[in-house]
């Protein structure tokens, strides 16, 4: 029997890293699609085959694409601090749109995209939310929320409009080794880690799973996800504190101390939106981080167990693996 022919893209992102690693164990032909300037060491060591191009090159990304059966679509643009929201846009949105169209003519057997947490609806009346639960939209959504909810839509129209068989993976904040760039929430859990941080939003919480859970969701959304579905790929809900404590105690790193109201967050951040007004393009949009951390709720991944057959482990053993990878490697000081 042939080995199954995979194309991960963004292989080199941290989850796409991860993708195309377990690909590599299970045996199969795995090629992955780079920019020119991607930073390559999560995968230096494995056997794939490498094609150099950009996701505008419309003759690179068919021939990419060409003799694949399941696309594995990991890019993500995630800076939510961009002044400029354009480069949000660019790749989240258009460049997707680009790729879905060779998709569609690709004849794959699945094309399993990458999506987030952020656009599943907040649990209402003590429930956690689903995948059916609304996303109530709002004029205060900022540019990151609404280019990953237009790139869901993009994908979802292509599966139930234009036969793609494509899966989205609504996937939360990952946690666990290998993380060299770091992604912006691994790079607070390696300030933690490394006992350098001492504040914390008091009340903060998210959505969090292990890295390799989330890449073995992603292969097992291959194998066994509805077209036009979303999964939730989360394994539970925890308190920011708990996940920096978690670090710092691994590591024998102090832990962050002093606590900071969350409506202190929200005064500071609403104190900059007149300067942003004037310059939409050089001021960081604090606003919409504070609401990242603030607007989150527990979810539910009963869908995915009962699906795919996901199975994630604790998250708190990822953490610690992710504190000591951080304090061992210190991506975040290259």
């Amino acid at each position: 029997m042939s080995p199954r022919k995979s194309l991960v893209m963004g292989a080199s992102g941290f989850l796409g890293s991860h993708v195309t690693r377990q690909l590599v164990e299970r045996g199969d032909d795995v090629r992955v699609m780079l920019r020119p300037t991607s930073s390559t060491k999560g995968i230096d060591d494995l056997d794939v085959q490498r094609r150099i191009g950009s996701l505008t090159d419309d003759d690179a990304v068919r021939s990419t694409m060409a003799d694949r059966d399941v696309v594995f679509y990991c890019v993500v643009d995630t800076r939510a601090m961009l002044p400029d929201p354009a480069p949000l846009l660019e790749t989240n949105v258009e460049a997707l749109r680009r790729v879905l169209a060779h998709a569609v003519a690709a004849d794959l057997r699945k094309f399993v995209f990458l999506s987030t947490i952020c656009t599943v609806g907040l649990s209402r009346a003590g429930r956690p939310a689903t995948e059916e639960t609304p996303f109530i939209r709002s004029a205060t959504d900022g540019a990151y929320v609404r280019t990953r909810l237009a790139a869901e839509e993009l994908v979802i129209d292509a599966a139930r409009r234009r036969g793609l068989p494509a899966v989205v993976m609504c996937v939360s904040n990952t946690y666990g080794p290998r993380d060299w760039q770091p992604t912006p929430h691994g790079a607070v859990v390696a300030r933690a880690a490394s006992g350098t941080m001492r504040f914390y939003a008091r009340g903060a919480a998210a959505e969090v799973v292990g890295i390799e859970d989330a890449a073995r969701a992603m292969l097992l959304a291959a194998e066994h996800g509805r077209p036009g579905q979303r999964y939730i790929v989360s394994e539970s809900f925890m308190d920011l504190r708990d996940i920096l404590w978690t670090a710092a105690d691994e590591t024998g790193g102090r832990r962050p101390s002093v606590a900071v109201p969350m409506a202190m967050l929200y005064a500071g951040a609403y104190a900059t939106v007149p300067v942003r007004a004037l310059l939409p393009r050089k001021v960081t949009p604090f606003l919409d981080v504070v609401r990242l951390l603030d607007l989150t709720s527990p979810a539910d991944h009963t869908k995915a167990v009962r699906e795919l057959g996901w199975r994630p482990a604790p998250t708190t053993e990822a953490i610690r693996r992710a504190a000591r990878f951080y304090v061992e490697h210190r991506p975040h000081e290259s």
